[in-house]
């Protein structure tokens, strides 16, 4: 196993280019699914839940090449098996688009349960089977997700949402892009990925309307084929990486974004007395003085986004006076704050609200990983730290953030990965 050796107390200076978006990623490998003939997908990020899904198409057999470290070439057209193995499905959440693509497809799907992260609370699936039962497929759930069209072929129908949500949202868009007439997604996500998953398929030839909004009009067609798309940057790397200098101080210029994906982070930390300068595709972000505080609560897109709270807060426990958050999207997110208090940050946490009492320093800890964005939080809070800090279970970091050590330390960061036994972290369990 991996963890992160982190000598912190150190600003962060340069520039880091972003990578692809690793919530688009995951859902557009599995659309490729749908595609008769070979699609090339570019601006891929190289992260370990990427590896995991482009394994699976392999498994189905798809044909995979990669043409260079971030664009790879993906042809389905002799995939016909729809029974994703189990040993793959359960290592990563998206998992269940492959639900809605091989039901597209082929009218039918087996998947197992997906795995990925566990942030205490509970992330149902309820929305998505509701789309796939208007659209004519009967749903059983168990160790694994069996769904079947029951006339072969999946039919438009209209779909209401009963609370937003990301992946419903793109699975429906997936299992209607081919079905026979045309589906209504009505209280529909509008997340920049679920923009970027639409301009995707109809760029293969699929006819989707409205996406980036809370109506998505999806008129079905009988195939759909191959051709090139490039996926849009990764809005939580770069806010991950301005919470950074946020926290630990410094001015670095961010390459390769699209700042109006940015706009609800760049606001938010702007109010924080953070500096951001907004050019054509770049964003130059330093903090000279201390933070001031803020509240900060996540919601749906265009809303402050849920997979920034883990490190906005790490930032706010910087900051001058009282801060709170509120966590709108799931139940339970928190908890990862047990490993910030080890650091010294003072948090309590009563159902979905922190309070955050800004301290004027962290200190060097061992800590842990417990989901991606908790553990991009750990090492957040370590970079500002002073001291040593020592980050387990980074295998949950690698699941969304591409080559994250080269980055920061062409920052000037001190970061390091090493190996270690299994019976540390169960040590550090017990302690």
């Amino acid at each position: 196993m991996q963890k992160y050796i982190v000598q912190g107390g150190r600003a962060l200076h340069g520039e880091v280019r972003i990578s692809g978006a690793k919530n688009a990623a995951v859902a557009i490998i599995p659309a490729a699914l749908l595609v008769d003939g070979v699609c090339r997908i570019e601006n891929i990020p190289q992260i370990s839940d990427v590896t995991v899904l482009l394994k699976i198409l392999e498994r189905l057999g798809a044909g995979v090449r990669f043409l260079n470290t971030t664009d790879v070439e993906i042809d389905c057209t002799h995939v016909r098996t729809t029974h994703v193995p189990q040993d793959l499905a359960h290592r990563l959440r998206a998992s269940y688009y492959l639900i809605g693509a091989l039901l597209g497809r082929f009218g039918e799907a087996e998947v197992s349960m997906p795995g990925g992260c566990n942030f205490g609370g509970v992330r149902p699936i309820d929305q998505h089977v509701k789309g796939f039962a208007a659209m004519g497929a009967e749903v059983r759930e168990g160790d694994y997700i069996v769904a079947r069209a029951r006339e072969g072929r999946m039919k438009g129908a209209n779909v209401y949402l009963d609370v937003v949500s990301v992946g419903a949202t793109m699975n429906i868009m997936m299992a209607a892009a081919l079905a026979e007439g045309n589906t209504v997604i009505e209280n529909a996500a509008k997340e920049p990925h679920i923009v970027d998953l639409a301009n995707f398929l109809n760029s293969m030839g699929a006819n989707i309307k409205g996406a980036g909004t809370d109506t998505i009009r999806v008129f079905g067609v009988d195939r759909l084929h191959g051709g090139t798309y490039a996926i849009i940057p990764d809005q939580i790397e770069a806010g991950t990486y301005m919470a950074a200098v946020a926290a630990a101080g410094g001015g670095i210029l961010l390459r390769g974004i699209i700042p109006k994906h940015m706009d609800c982070i760049t606001a938010k930390l702007q109010e924080m007395g953070v500096e951001v300068i907004e050019e054509d595709d770049t964003l130059l972000v330093r903090r000279r003085g201390r933070l001031m505080r803020a509240n900060v609560k996540t919601l749906p897109y265009p809303g402050f986004p849920t997979d920034m709270q883990p490190q906005i807060t790490v930032a706010l426990s910087l900051a001058e006076g009282t801060s709170i958050v509120t966590e709108g999207v799931w139940d339970n997110r928190y908890r990862y704050v047990g490993e910030l208090t080890r650091m010294g940050a003072q948090i309590h946490v009563e159902g979905r609200t922190a309070v955050v009492e800004g301290v004027s320093h962290l200190t060097g800890a061992t800590v842990q990983a417990f989901d991606l964005r908790a553990g991009a939080a750990m090492v957040v809070a370590a970079l500002a730290a002073s001291g040593t800090s020592e980050i387990l279970n980074v295998q949950y970091i690698e699941r969304g953030y591409e080559d994250i050590i080269g980055k920061l330390r062409s920052l000037g960061a001190e970061i390091r990965s090493v190996e270690y036994e299994d019976e540390e972290l169960v040590r550090r369990q017990i302690g």
